[in-house]
């Protein structure tokens, strides 16, 4: 039987670059798309650390996506980073962080790396966990980060294009970098054009995080 992987989204712009992705890697699996975006509307208003409210809301969340009959539960938001170890903690399935396999292609290239971002509160959870998994990996490497304001506010008006053009516009200021990785799932749609700004590797999470699920569910299922 195919394994169903739940996708816990906080905003409906970061579904359709998971889908795309599953359907190219991984189509046997079974896919579950779970969207509460009043999580990112009021992650939004706490723009600091995230709040033990917003932590248990969000574990609450993952909880009923296990409940539903998860093998893998993914979230495709960055922003909730404490509550999602809180949710790997709960739940005795693989729970994947958005952007921990990109992390490793990343560092992979080298030693500096940039990433576009396009939502504020997400910045703070990724460059801890970026310095986290660096720290766990042994090796050396420096993350320079650069906010794209107005971006998102775009793709949500359904003007991809602006918003695309937007990341790509900044991409140039990170081009000493080894690699740059854009940061959510729903900038993976600028990749193309990103890549056409600078001359260096251009990573996204949605096929990096396909795989790493896959690896883990198979390597659950032969345990």
């Amino acid at each position: 039987m195919a394994p169903r992987i739940v996708f816990l989204h906080a905003t409906p712009v970061a579904m359709a670059p998971i889908q795309a992705a599953f359907t190219e890697r991984w189509p046997e699996a079974e896919t579950v798309n779970l969207l509460d975006d009043g999580l990112s509307l009021d992650r939004a208003k706490e723009p600091g650390e995230i709040s033990a409210g917003m932590i248990d809301r969000f574990v609450r969340f993952g909880r009923y996506g296990h409940d539903m009959g998860a093998d893998g539960i993914l979230i495709t938001c960055s922003a909730f980073g404490p509550a999602i170890d809180r949710l790997i903690g709960t739940v005795p399935v693989p729970v994947l962080k958005p952007n921990e396999a990109m992390f490793r292609a990343a560092i992979a290239q080298g030693q500096r790396i940039g990433m576009l971002a396009t939502f504020g509160p997400s910045i703070g959870t990724m460059t801890d966990e970026f310095e986290e998994f660096v720290g766990q990996s042994g090796r050396s490497a420096t993350l320079r980060t650069i906010l794209v304001d107005d971006a998102m506010a775009r793709l949500r008006a359904g003007d991809a294009e602006t918003h695309n053009r937007l990341i790509a516009e900044r991409a140039p200021e990170l081009s000493e970098c080894d690699a740059i990785m854009l940061a959510h799932f729903s900038t993976s749609r600028a990749a193309e054009a990103v890549r056409a700004a600078v001359d260096v590797p251009v990573l996204t999470a949605p096929h990096a995080a396909v795989d790493r699920m896959r690896t883990a569910i198979e390597t659950a299922e032969r345990a």
